[in-house]
Order: C-alpha cells, then sequence, then structure tokens
C-alpha cells in the first residue's frame, strides 16, 4: 500500500507491492508470543525505527488486556514537539478497504454485483490503448486483476506530485476521478484481465465513480454515512479537496527526490483528491483498529460478503501474504494471521492490522515516506520479536 509516493528508485511506491511489509514478515522462525500486557518489543521496534531515520512513531495496539498506546520521535522536527497517540494522519491505501466495504454493502443489498462488468456502470471511461471496460468485473478492480494501468506510475503525474519542484507548484491543485483515470487510459493494459495480478491506484478510482453512479452519492459520503458514523470513528474523515490537516496532527515529511537522502520537506499540506478513493482519507490509530475490529468481527458486511473479502490472490509469489478486495492477509513467521492493509502516501507511511477474531489489532503510523521498517514494528507486537 506505499503507493501514493513516486521515488522511482524504490520502484515507485517505496516498495515492490501493495504487500511492501510482507517481506519482513517471511521468515520461518518462531518466536514466543510476548507476555501478558507486554509491549516493550513494539516500543523498542518504534525507536528503532526513529533511529532509522523515521521523524516520529505513533501507535496504538488493543488486546484482551486492554489498550496501549505509545510514541517514539517527534511530530515536528523544527519544535521537537513529540507526536500524540491521538494523533491523525493521512493513511493512504487504508483507505481502499473503506471502499470495498461500501461495494460489498451494496452488492449485500442487492444495487449491484460484483461480477457486473465495469461498463455497465461507467459506460465509455475504462477504454483506450487495449483498456475494455465491457471485459473486466467490479471484482477485479477491488483484488486488483483488473490489468488497468497505474495511473500513480505515469512519468508525467510523477513529476508533476511527487518531486519537489512540480510538489511544491501543484501541491494544491484539484484533480477529478476522471482526470485521473484518463492517465491510466494513455498507456496500455498491464495484463488481460483476470490472467495476473498487479496492484493499480486506477481500480480504486474506478470503484469510487461506481459508488457514486450506483447510489448517487459521493464514495465520501457513503463511507461517512455507512462506516465512519456508526462506528463513531470521530477522528476519521475523507477530505475531498481540502489540504489542511484537523488536529492533533503532526507535520509529514519527505524526500520528494528519485532517492532516499538529500533535503527533508514538509510535505503536510496537499490536496488529496490526487489519490480520491485509491488513498484520499485521514484517521488515527484507534480508529482505525475500531474499524477492522468491526470489519472483521461481521459488525460491518454479511458473512457471505466478509468471505468474498476475504478470497484473496496469490501476490508476486509471496507465500505466506495473498490480497482479497481491499484487504490484505498474511501469516506471520510465528503463525499469527493478521488481516487488514497498509498505506502510503507523501510524508505518511502507515499500516493497520488485526486477528481474525478481531481480539488483537495495531495501527501506527511513521511521520515520513522513506525509512522505517513497519515489518518489525509488526512482529514485536504480534509474535514478541
Amino acid at each position: 500500500m506505499n503507493d501514493m509516493r513516486h521515488t522511482p528508485l524504490r520502484t515507485g511506491l517505496v516498495a515492490a507491492t501493495a504487500l511492501a511489509l510482507t517481506a519482513a514478515l517471511a521468515g520461518p522462525a518462531v518466536a514466543a508470543a510476548p507476555a501478558k500486557g507486554d509491549h516493550s518489543a513494539t516500543r523498542a521496534a518504534m525507536d528503532a525505527a526513529v533511529q532509522d531515520g523515521v521523524p516520529g512513531v505513533t501507535a496504538t495496539a488493543k488486546d484482551k488486556n486492554g489498550t496501549w498506546s505509545a510514541t517514539s520521535g517527534v511530530g515536528d522536527l523544527k519544535t521537537n514537539e513529540p507526536r500524540s497517540t491521538a494523533d491523525r494522519y493521512r493513511v493512504g491505501s487504508i483507505t481502499k478497504t473503506f471502499v470495498s466495504t461500501v461495494l460489498l454493502q451494496l452488492e449485500a443489498e442487492g444495487r449491484l454485483s460484483l461480477d457486473d462488468k465495469v461498463e455497465k456502470w461507467l459506460p465509455g471511461v475504462v477504454r483506450g490503448n487495449g483498456h475494455d471496460g465491457r471485459l473486466i468485473t467490479i471484482r477485479q478492480l477491488l483484488n486488483h486483476t483488473s490489468g488497468i494501468n497505474n495511473y500513480t506510475d505515469d512519468e508525467e503525474f510523477g513529476r508533476t506530485y511527487f518531486l519537489k519542484d512540480g510538489f511544491f507548484e501543484h501541491r494544491y491543485d484539484t484533480v477529478t476521478p476522471a482526470q485521473l483515470v484518463a492517465i491510466a487510459m494513455t498507456h496500455k493494459p498491464d495484463f488481460a484481465p483476470g490472467t495476473s495480478w498487479s496492484y493499480s491506484n486506477t481500480n480504486y478510482v474506478l470503484a469510487g465513480m461506481v459508488i457514486k453512479q450506483v447510489t448517487g452519492n459521493s464514495f465520501a459520503s457513503e463511507i461517512t454515512d455507512r462506516i465512519i458514523e456508526p462506528l463513531d470513528l470521530h477522528a476519521t474523515l475523507v477530505p475531498g479537496t481540502n489540504p489542511k490537516m484537523p488536529q492533533p496532527s503532526s507535520r509529514a515529511y519527505g524526500k520528494l527526490a528519485e532517492t532516499t537522502t538529500g533535503p527533508t520537506y514538509d510535505v503536510t499540506e496537499l490536496n488529496p483528491s490526487l489519490a480520491s478513493a485509491a488513498g484520499e482519507m485521514i484517521s488515527s490509530s484507534s480508529d482505525l483498529n475500531r474499524f477492522y475490529t468491526a470489519l472483521l468481527r461481521g459488525k460491518l458486511l454479511p458473512p457471505q460478503q466478509l468471505k468474498e473479502m476475504k478470497t484473496t490472490i496469490s501476490v508476486d509469489g509471496t507465500p505466506n501474504a495473498g490480497y482479497g478486495l481491499g484487504l490484505i492477509g498474511l501469516e506471520l513467521g510465528c503463525g499469527v494471521e493478521l488481516w487488514g492493509h497498509e498505506g502510503g502516501i507523501h510524508g505518511s507511511s502507515s499500516v493497520s492490522l488485526t486477528t481474525p477474531d478481531g481480539r488483537h489489532a495495531l495501527s501506527f503510523n511513521f511521520n515520513n515516506d522513506w525509512s522505517g521498517d513497519s515489518g518489525a514494528v509488526i512482529e514485536a507486537e504480534f509474535c514478541g520479536k
């Protein structure tokens, strides 16, 4: 999910796929479970991330022993003000789970089928250079098997929004979903629909457009009405074109370059329409834990739809992880099974995961986009190492 940043030296996504965090989780070693109520390993992994160059980390874990929250490092490099456990932050592609949940709710209501062709709801939108919405289903959008080109990989888009000169000139620009999809249509598909897997933000921009076509309301309104308000996610919002961050929040930092060296820039303010339904949301660690816990416990979807969401596709030969419908499933080296998503956008790297029963959840954020071992934090919390 580290996918809304564009640093070509690091494969354009800071990692090769949406499952970047799994690379650190593939080891066969089995660790002992952490002692009751002990999060010292998690705190140590957070401190190590700061030593590795992350300005600050905020995390909240919830298990049978209660809620534990901690921070490490700073939220502001100028003032050295620490991060807050209540920080709101840009969650990037964690947005995708919210969008998928809405579409699965609409399926449960009989208002659409995941096997509907994209063309049915968005006639003529997915067309050009071999793309054809008549051959692609909504399900293939949600599990990234559509083959549709990823608009954030477009070189001009990258120069405009991810590199220094372009970012500071265009950070407040509004981009429409149709414009984002049109960028993808200038490229050829990655593969024929259903024949492979490739992470594409364009899939979820289209998913947001489908929600609007089906309901008459924006995906932001539907997420708010169906998820944010019922779950009382007070720190969560879909900001649309608003570039400001609500308080409490920390500053967000990026390199805005093709390398991870060089100057560090404050990239806190930006118009998140460049991410749209693929990654524009803001939330907090506590809210994300509440969301994923409710989702995995069946409070947001009927059993059939939750089963569909958890039906995964193998990703790049990664044996311990797969991608469902806006949901990542993975197994740690210590045998713990987890479900959730990760998310990256300018100056922000986030992870939210929970066990299948929702009894143990962890969400955390790095306020940068170039360093930090998210896998180490996950292993520390769930495996105690």
